[in-house]
């Protein structure tokens, strides 16, 4: 199965500034570029996990004594690594967003480059697919998802077209979505809108910003002290939650602070944002908005 070039991957991997002997997540594994860079660094004492929901996945899974695959979404990062008797790690790595592999495959429906059914799930067992939001979310808060998760102006104007025209016929498909949609889609900026439509859609169906949060936020118990995070994120709404959680610790508000006026973050950033060069957005069209921020587990003070 083609699962493309892993983007940053060089960066991501040096950002976990790998020990041979150290224990490792990879909580995207997908087509395992960035896990076989990983188990490149480690020596035969090393461990690494990897978690992927998608089945699709598990056809790339490693031949490899140092390696395990976890099929489960890594929002349960800290339950399964318990479950093999793992409490503290030396880094994680997260690729989020949508593999090239899942947006190639039409019948997924996360492309709108493919007509295909409206599906969307990262994991096909689960039970809310594009097609049920779709067809039974109301207006309301069709419109707030397209408003929050696609970042969409006119979402109140893009959902009551959606629920008119559902009650005619049963929006089935990517095509037929795009169809029913096209007066708000100028020809200069039709990809872009429609993509803003097809991403707000897509968090919605697979909880990819309520998974991004839960799973931050078990990262400073899991990391071992200097321990590493590299997360590369591909749209605002991801780096966002990233960068203030890796400067703050929380999601909303401030940190609190002691007499000093220190504030007990636990993470602290790695240098500055890295996004791909020139080169590899030429090769790897995927990497055109990927963003790598790098944190570690601060030391606790003495």
């Amino acid at each position: 199965m083609n699962y493309h070039s892993p983007v940053l991957l060089q960066e991501s991997v040096d950002a976990l500034d790998v020990k041979e002997d150290g224990v490792y997540v990879d909580v995207t594994f997908g087509g395992g570029g960035h896990s076989r860079e990983i188990l490149k660094r480690l020596g035969e004492n090393g461990k690494l996990f990897g978690f992927d929901q998608d089945p699709d996945a598990l056809e790339n899974v490693i031949d490899d004594e140092r390696f395990v695959l976890i099929p489960e979404n890594f929002r349960f990062i800290s339950r399964f690594l318990r479950f093999h008797r793992v409490k503290k790690v030396d880094g994680i790595l997260a690729d989020l967003g949508v593999s090239s592999h899942q947006f190639d495959e039409a019948e997924r429906g996360f492309s709108i480059r493919f007509d295909g059914d409206l599906d969307m799930r990262m994991n096909q067992k689960s039970k809310v697919s594009a097609k049920e939001i779709v067809n039974n979310y109301s207006e309301e808060k069709l419109a707030e998802i397209l408003f929050l998760y696609g970042e969409l102006r006119n979402s109140r104007n893009i959902a009551k077209t959606i629920v008119e025209s559902r009650e005619n016929e049963k929006i089935e498909t990517s095509f037929q979505l795009r169809e029913l949609l096209q007066k708000y889609l100028p020809k200069a900026k039709e990809h872009k809108i429609l993509a803003q439509i097809f991403q707000a859609i897509r968090i919605e169906v697979n909880e990819e910003l309520d998974v991004l949060r839960e799973f931050l936020e078990q990262v400073p118990n899991l990391l071992k002290e200097d321990g590493r995070l590299s997360v590369i994120s591909y749209h605002s709404l991801e780096d966002r939650l990233v960068k203030r959680f890796i400067r703050t610790g929380l999601f909303r508000g401030e940190p609190e602070k002691d007499v000093f006026g220190n504030s007990d973050v636990p993470l602290q950033k790695v240098g500055k944002l890295i996004v791909p060069n020139s080169q590899e957005i030429k090769t790897n069209n995927r990497a055109r908005s990927a963003k790598l921020r790098i944190a570690e587990l601060k030391s606790p003070k003495k």
